[in-house]
């Protein structure tokens, strides 16, 4: 039996910046009670997963404000108003690593935190990387890691790589990598 939905009966933007919406939904329970819902729309994420020649993960590390650290991920970036989820992956990868391809395949997606945000973010592995150089937007400064898959794992584990949505990335595709066609 399906469980019952909660119907909206308003939605209100209760703040704006170029990377998401905050919004307020009035609803109604099953039960007929009211309440309210507060959350962050996006666009959506396209996170991308470089895999190399010789079977090693390109990594970015760079500095995440709100937890004053330092944080390896995979590269991502928001899907901007008028783009796609494909469009970004390939923007993404060449802004954060430098590196293009042909060869981008979805993998997957998930919701990174699905009580507080409708973001989607989808995954894609490239492989036959090309170095053309990187472009970094004015916020972003990164140091470049390339990593063995058995080294991505031992560093989740041990707490070194942190970011949630690589993990949950990797966790979707890591039995994909070995399965995206070479030829």
């Amino acid at each position: 039996m399906p469980l019952k939905e909660w119907k909206r009966m308003r939605e209100t933007v209760v703040a704006r910046n170029p990377w998401w919406v905050y919004r307020k939904d009035d609803y109604e329970l099953p039960s007929g009670k009211g309440g309210e819902y507060h959350y962050v729309h996006t666009n959506g994420a396209s996170l991308i997963i470089p895999v190399t020649d010789d079977g090693n993960l390109l990594m970015v590390n760079q500095y995440r404000y709100l937890m004053r650290r330092e944080s390896i991920e995979f590269p991502c970036g928001g899907v901007k108003e008028g783009s796609s989820y494909n469009e970004t992956a390939w923007h993404e990868l060449r802004e954060e690593t430098g590196y293009t391809t042909d060869r981008l395949f979805e993998a997957g997606e998930f919701n990174p935190y699905n009580g507080v945000t409708d973001e989607i973010c989808k995954i894609y592995i490239a492989r036959d990387l090309r170095f053309v150089g990187e472009t970094p937007d004015e916020t972003e400064e990164f140091e470049y890691l390339r990593l063995a898959p058995e080294q991505l794992e031992s560093s989740i584990a041990s707490g070194r790589i942190w970011d949630g949505m690589t993990i949950a990335a990797w966790a979707i595709a890591r039995t994909k990598i070995a399965g995206t066609e070479k030829k």
